[in-house]
């Protein structure tokens, strides 16, 4: 007899190169059942947001493509998985179940006792590292502790073997014989209805295909000025890779020997600079997940306890506001306005956008983290915890409280012409750049040839800045005396 097939499932590792589990399958032998269970109420509370959901329709349908090219037809199931996977092997006859790991802890917990129900059933089950250049277990500080700052982090894992080689995509997978029952993707119901997504659309690709094509625009394109322009929102000087990567539609090792690849060969000024600076950002990466797998809690409370007593306030009508790009603070607007358009916003923005909501409006960062949630196409729940900790300083390596950002300034120094707020805000795009970031400001006469009505055509501000930041650091001052 032959070897029995290998159920193969796919979760958040939805590519076919560098794919750890298939390439287990493959050296197991035998046909391969490659399955996706859609069970969103086992995400532990963080089931994916709504602009998640359109990427995944459309990830899995080029996933489905491929398989079926390949010789391997994608099945689709729902949930509950440890139901569907055991229904599947014994339809297909499996002897063995095998996938790549998630860091979430909900997920942890979950597969955990799966994989222990699984092998009490007779079937190999077992997981592997698809989505992480270090597992997060396997660093640690002197004392043994898990890491908490950033830079001592980061160094350890420099000092650690390099990341392996990815492995190519197969030229044909073994299919299993016979007819698997499958749901239709539409079934899923993941796109939006009404449709919302024509923003979307019209800036990603989303898929392995698209991954790889991003990856060689920023390659090509960006590397040798990342580190001068990757703050500057109205350039294409990032990587723009999140998404894919949340997906596994890429995995972290094919992007740092792609990068190590082309600094090697780019003579190019500030090549050399720009890979090692994009690589730390990687690291940043590593490091939310790191944080999120040795302190589970902070994807709703802070790491500092002492921030569990910071007076925040609850302000619907200032929340709304800011979720609606209506702040009268034409940077953050730009940002919010680019993130329910694309469901991606620029991380230089994010960082203003979040110290706004959290410190100008002292509202509390688990209702811009929701939002970022439901409304990012990369949203991923160990970076989106760093984020908005790191900004709000209630986290690991996290940016001091009483640094404040000033949207005005920000925009003045990173969008000097001021040409992300004109795309994102046109209504304002007729001022001067000296008044731009601060229109209430202009005069009337600039104003009127600008066709600006401040409280008509674009809101006053909705808090005062200056007396914002005094009455955040006052906050601060609260919970340290306590």
């Amino acid at each position: 007899m032959g070897v029995s097939p290998t159920i193969l499932w796919f979760r958040l590792d939805l590519r076919l190169a560098d794919h750890p589990a298939l390439q287990g399958a493959l050296r197991r032998g035998g046909p391969i059942l490659p399955v996706f269970v859609w069970a969103p109420e086992e995400e532990g509370g963080w089931a994916p947001g709504a602009a998640s959901r359109w990427w995944l329709h459309q990830s899995l349908r080029a996933l489905s493509e491929a398989l079926e090219k390949k010789g391997a037809p994608l099945v689709i199931q729902r949930g509950p998985a440890a139901r569907a996977l055991a229904d599947l092997a014994r339809v297909s006859g499996a002897g063995a179940v095998f996938w790549n790991r998630r860091y979430e802890p909900d997920i942890v917990r979950r597969d955990a006792a799966l994989q222990e129900s699984l092998r009490a059933q007779g079937l190999e089950a077992e997981s592997f590292n698809a989505a992480l250049l270090f597992e997060p277990w396997e660093l640690k500080t002197r004392s043994g502790d898990p890491y908490k700052v950033f830079t001592p982090f980061w160094k350890s894992c420099l000092q650690r073997h390099e990341p392996a080689a990815p492995a190519p995509e197969p030229n044909r997978i073994e299919g299993c014989s016979g007819k698997i029952a499958s749901l239709k993707l539409e079934e899923l119901a993941l796109e939006p209805k009404p449709d919302w997504a024509a923003g979307m659309r019209a800036v990603w690709s989303p898929g392995e295909a698209g991954a790889r094509q991003e990856l060689r625009r920023f390659l090509v394109e960006a590397v040798p000025g990342y580190l001068d322009d990757r703050d500057k929102p109205a350039r294409a000087a990032t990587s723009r890779l999140s998404p894919y990567l949340h997906f596994g539609e890429i995995g972290p090792r094919q992007i740092w020997h792609a990068v190590r690849a082309a600094a090697a060969h780019d003579r190019r000024a500030g090549a050399q600079r720009g890979s090692e600076g994009y690589l730390r950002e990687l690291g940043w990466r590593e490091f939310a997940h790191h944080l999120l797998y040795h302190f589970p809690h902070t994807a709703e409370r802070p790491l500092r306890p002492e921030f569990e007593k910071f007076p925040w306030r609850r302000d619907a009508v200032a929340l709304r506001a800011w979720r609606k790009g209506k702040t009268g603070y034409p940077l953050v607007d730009a940002g919010m306005r680019e993130l329910w358009t694309t469901g991606w916003m620029h991380n230089r923005v994010r960082m203003i956008v979040a110290s706004f909501l959290v410190k100008d409006l002292l509202i509390p960062w688990q209702e811009g983290a929701r939002w970022f949630w439901d409304t990012l196409v990369d949203a991923d729940l160990a970076n989106n915890t760093l984020g908005w900790q790191w900004t709000a300083g209630c986290g690991a390596d996290a940016a001091p409280y009483f640094r404040i950002f000033n949207p005005c300034t920000q925009g003045e120094k990173f969008d000097p012409n001021a040409d992300y707020v004109r795309r994102w805000v046109p209504e304002l795009a007729r001022l001067p750049d000296a008044w731009i970031h601060r229109p209430w400001e202009a005069p009337p006469e600039i104003l009127a040839k600008a066709g600006v009505v401040l409280g008509k055509g674009y809101p006053h501000p909705i808090v005062d800045h200056a007396a914002a930041r005094d009455l955040a650091l006052w906050a601060l001052e609260t919970i340290k005396k306590r």
